[in-house]
């Protein structure tokens, strides 16, 4: 230890290699108020009477590197000092653990796991976690037959990755992966309960307390290592499957540190600092237990690769009751925003166009209406987005990390898009007829939208194009395959032009009737877009089928799920958008060619549009249900979608005992 440590006060640990420590322990670490040395320890973590030997950190020989080329010293990685204090439970003192400043991980022995949960329930022990909240958890897969059927269990917590993806998606900036120990940690009382991290993370790590509204996780126990010892989960395990220490460095009696496992998400997301090893002999296909049509094959090179397990069959529902879900505000954030950005969006580039019927609206008294309704729907969009947080009333944090964030950056684009829509609307209001009239003034006469208008108006365009820009960067996660396609993209460019032109054509046409202008041009735009906005998500969805056709990833696994689960909703899905498709197509040709009268086409053009809102509802909220995560096979009960659905069913879910709770959020 250093000149420096030692004159500074340190928290003392415990070295089980010393023979007078481990002599000597029942007298030297007594109980609180015991021997000498346990009176001046600090309250970091207070070791236990007769500690074991195997629950402290070992001393090895530390590498430069690990296997992704990242520096395992992560002072010198990022210049930080080396004696930072981590004020754990409010105490200001350094620990005294050498290795502090090196990237720790867990290792993993499959070999050794017996599926006891001994690991679980010392992680909730120690943090007080409620039945339904676990940040270490067990499953399995199996494969064979008898007598040759075979197990693996897989106990899994937060790998403090190199790359925190949760870190990077959290908007309150409630992560911070600090250099001592590399620990990934999370503060629950800065989190507002979006619940972003808990889709970008591979593992499942983040859990999402549905009661308390907020996020928490596994915090590598950095208390305890701060005096030397290891995790919880570690320490408890009875069948020396867990092992903990700096990263790389191979633990005693292991053969093997591998950085994939049957069941385990690609690494190459986030370099997760986890070890494994797995030398028995598996069947060549392995399946889960819980209810996700998902299962691992193994390829020629000896890796297991998920693939599509049919466990429903090939049978198509509707399952319309499904449907419904905790995401469905976000269903009316997403499609609202989408539309205000459209209609705005259609009628200003139209009338700085010169488009017949445009030019005289956006002089007209209902321009304002656009403008003022623009920012009341994309307002009704962030107001429902609020809805869905589990701490609605701390949404101004949402902002706190616009450096990482799509989230943070999603919502200052539409807030930004909204005020741009009221700034334009204000300033069209000195040539409003009416509203001047309301104050005995004449309005302003402009030819045009006025400069002022018009700058602020682009301003509004700009914003709202970042902000759906971000929107749809939201979705494309590699933890989630399902939305990480070029189809969320399609699909969310596609509803606002297809949603903002019906939008707009509700004021603009009626305005412009009433006015004695002609609306032939103001059909021909509106419908075009109508049209390609339509075209748009045809593609996508074509581009979509195609591609998860051949997939056998957790994408291709919820494309199986659509197809059957949800076969005849997604059949009505795509039937009618191809049916409003084509109609459309057929009353444009009709218009321009002027071979049907102006009034049955707009009778024709609304029931398109009816069809079309209300597919786009089912198609947003499909697009929610669907998504199947690459994550960890499920444990027992409390992360087996499947059990939670049947104990709903039963009432077994009214028992908090069973580890189940409704969602509140």
């Amino acid at each position: 230890m250093t000149q420096d440590l030692m004159e500074k006060p340190a928290v003392q640990s415990f070295d089980p290699s010393r023979d007078n420590v481990s002599q000597g322990r029942n007298q030297s670490t007594g109980g609180a108020g015991g021997g000498s040395e346990q009176k001046g320890r600090s309250n970091h973590w207070e070791v236990r009477t007769q500690e074991q030997p195997y629950a402290f950190l070992p001393e090895q020989p530390i590498a430069d590197k690990n296997r992704y080329g990242q520096l395992i010293d992560l002072v010198d990685l990022t210049g930080l000092p080396k004696e930072r204090s981590l004020f754990i439970n409010e105490n200001p003192e350094v620990g005294s653990n050498p290795n502090r400043n090196k990237q720790h991980g867990f290792f993993f022995t499959a070999d050794n796991c017996i599926g006891c949960h001994a690991c679980e329930a010392a992680c909730s022990e120690k943090n007080e976690n409620p039945a339904h909240i676990a940040f270490r958890s067990v499953g399995y897969v199996e494969g064979g037959s008898y007598p040759d059927y075979k197990r693996m269990n897989i106990s899994m917590a937060c790998n403090h990755c190199d790359d925190p993806v949760c870190l990077k998606g959290c908007p309150t900036r409630a992560y911070t992966k600090h250099a001592e120990y590399g620990a990934v940690l999370q503060d629950p009382d800065t989190c507002f309960g979006c619940g972003y991290c808990t889709w970008v993370c591979p593992y499942n790590a983040p859990q999402l307390d549905p009661v308390k509204g907020q996020v928490s996780k596994c915090n590598m126990c950095v208390d305890r290592l701060e005096v030397g010892l290891k995790p919880a989960c570690v320490s408890a395990c009875v069948g020396n499957a867990l092992d903990f220490g700096v990263i790389e460095n191979t633990p005693e009696n292991r053969q093997q540190c591998k950085t994939d496992i049957p069941g385990f998400p690609s690494p190459d997301i986030t370099h997760p600092n986890i070890r494994f090893q797995q030398t028995k002999s598996m069947p060549l296909e392995l399946t889960r237990t819980d209810s996700m049509p998902v299962k691992y094959h193994r390829d020629e090179e000896g890796s297991y690769k998920p693939a599509i397990d049919q466990k429903a069959g090939k049978a198509k529902h509707w399952n319309f009751g499904r449907l419904n879900s905790r995401e469905n505000p976000l269903v009316i954030f997403t499609l609202s925003a989408q539309a205000a950005y459209g209609m705005f969006l259609i009628t200003i580039v139209s009338a700085l166009a010169g488009v017949t019927g445009f030019s005289e609206f956006v002089t007209s008294d209902m321009f304002a209406l656009i403008a003022f309704g623009a920012a009341g729907l994309t307002g009704l969009g962030l107001l429902m987005s609020v809805t869905h947080l589990g701490k609605p009333f701390r949404a101004y944090r949402g902002f706190n990390n616009l450096r990482h964030s799509p989230v943070s950056r999603e919502g200052l684009g539409l807030a930004l898009f909204k005020a741009g829509c009221g700034i334009t609307g204000l300033l069209s209001l000195p040539y409003n007829s009416w509203f001047m009239g309301l104050f005995g003034s004449e309005a302003y006469v402009s030819e045009g939208l006025a400069t002022p208008v018009v700058a602020a108006a682009l301003f509004a365009i700009i914003a709202g194009f970042g902000g759906l820009f971000y929107m749809n960067k939201c979705y494309q996660i590699k933890a989630r395959p399902f939305w990480n396609h070029l189809q969320t993209t399609t699909s969310f460019a596609g509803n606002s032009l297809s949603l903002g032109s019906l939008v707009s054509a509700i004021i603009v046409l009626p305005t412009l009737a009433l006015s004695d202008i002609a609306i032939d041009s103001a059909i021909t735009v509106l419908g075009s877009t109508f049209a390609l906005g339509l075209i748009l998500e045809a593609i996508g969805l074509w581009k979509h089928n195609k591609d998860l056709n051949r997939s056998e990833n957790e994408g291709g696994a919820a494309h199986y799920v659509q197809c059957t689960t949800f076969g005849k909703t997604y059949l009505l899905r795509n039937t009618v958008l191809a049916v409003n498709l084509l109609l459309a197509i057929g009353l444009l040709a009709l218009h321009v060619a002027e071979m049907a009268p102006t009034t049955l086409l707009l009778a024709a053009w609304v029931a398109v549009a009816i069809a079309s809102v209300l597919m786009a509802l089912v198609s947003r909220a499909l697009f929610y249900i669907l998504v199947i995560p690459t994550t960890m096979p499920g444990a027992f009960f409390w992360k087996n979608k499947g059990f939670e659905q049947h104990a709903r069913d039963i009432g077994l879910a009214d028992n908090p005992n069973s580890g189940v709770v409704h969602l509140h959020h």
